[in-house]
């Protein structure tokens, strides 16, 4: 019989003696759960009684069936036509493979294919969100069919639809070098003490980031931007601007940040916290505007976008506007960003 290319029959166990199973039998006894005859197993006179035991009255058995594979051989195809850098699938375990990410990164998802892919009759494909951040080891994506079987047809319209496009995607964290702005006369002339550079110390800590300068400025457009002039000479590729992000007429951060020849992308986003979000880029340099809500909330914003502009992620307008569906934070007792609802798109 050639593999993959087989069909299942239904039989009596008493008649099933030297057929091959084509399905794992679970049992479950005392707390134990798991299988008691294995795909594969050449049925005998002695398991026809533990068979039984079991509640199986019929059993399926391979036999020759052109155009049809077994659930594990297609799960092994839908994993090989969606390959992915920095990740690696399982072999397959009662009917499935799992994508499981060998580095840390920003998870990508082709939506759009996706649907398609698991409109395709006994194809399922369940993924975690797009735009997700995971650590290394975390479960990205599970593929099987339905059935024991399916039409081989199948899977070639499935592999079909993915030649020349990318499913999944890991993206890898980048090194980074960071240059803040912090501004406010109060902060600068020592009224009040600085309280965001020790927040975004400890948010930078979480990717590969070196931090070649922190300025405090006082509201003074030239001071604002000649800070950033000087980061950007010390190598920054990433700019961040705190301070100043409100809709006061005399905050400055935003005038700067245009004053500095950045395109900005928006100021404000549909989320909150951290609504009044501003996000520029200065040629292919990302420059992110922080509101005061990072001082005192644990997720905001800035946390959402953060793993994207490590990613290497260009953001565009119309990626910020899809943050309005999940960008209302629940503000949870206890944290547990980013296994939630928010910054989801």
């Amino acid at each position: 019989m050639r593999k993959g290319m087989i069909g299942l029959k239904k039989v009596s166990v008493e008649k099933a003696v030297g057929l091959e199973l084509c399905h794992d039998i679970t049992a479950m006894k005392d707390g134990f759960k798991g299988a008691a005859f294995r795909r594969g197993h050449i049925i005998t006179e002695e398991d026809i009684p533990k068979l039984l035991d079991l509640g199986k009255r019929t059993v399926f058995v391979w036999e020759a069936q052109a155009g049809e594979i077994h659930e594990e051989d297609c799960a092994r195809r839908l994993a090989a036509m969606a390959p992915v850098e920095g990740a690696g699938y399982t072999e397959p375990a009662e009917g499935k493979v799992l994508l499981m990410a060998q580095q840390r990164g920003m998870f990508r998802v082709d939506r759009e294919l996706l649907h398609q892919l698991n409109s395709i009759g006994d194809i399922t494909i369940a993924t975690l969100p797009d735009h997700y951040p995971v650590e290394e080891g975390a479960r990205l994506a599970s593929m099987r069919i339905v059935p024991l079987v399916t039409k081989e047809a199948q899977i070639i319209e499935a592999e079909t639809l993915c030649v020349g496009r990318k499913l999944l995607d890991l993206l890898p964290y980048r090194q980074k070098k960071v240059g803040v702005v912090i501004t406010g006369s109060e902060v600068y002339t020592g009224r009040i003490q600085d309280k965001f550079e020790p927040v975004l110390r400890e948010k930078l800590k979480a990717y590969p980031s070196q931090i070649v300068g922190v300025t405090i400025c006082d509201d003074d457009l030239d001071m604002i931007v000649a800070a950033a002039r000087e980061h950007l000479a010390k190598g920054a590729d990433f700019l961040i601007f705190t301070g100043g992000m409100s809709v006061d007429p005399d905050d400055l951060t935003p005038t700067a940040i245009g004053k500095l020849g950045a395109e900005i992308v928006t100021y404000g986003v549909p989320a909150q916290p951290g609504n009044m979000t501003l996000v520029a880029y200065l040629g292919e340099t990302p420059i992110l505007g922080v509101p005061g809500a990072a001082i005192s909330l644990p997720t905001t914003v800035f946390d959402v976008l953060l793993p994207q502009v490590f990613a290497g992620e260009k953001l565009t307008r119309e990626d910020l506007i899809r943050l309005e569906e999940g960008g209302l934070c629940q503000m949870c007792r206890s944290c547990h960003w980013p296994n939630c609802t928010f910054g989801r798109y």
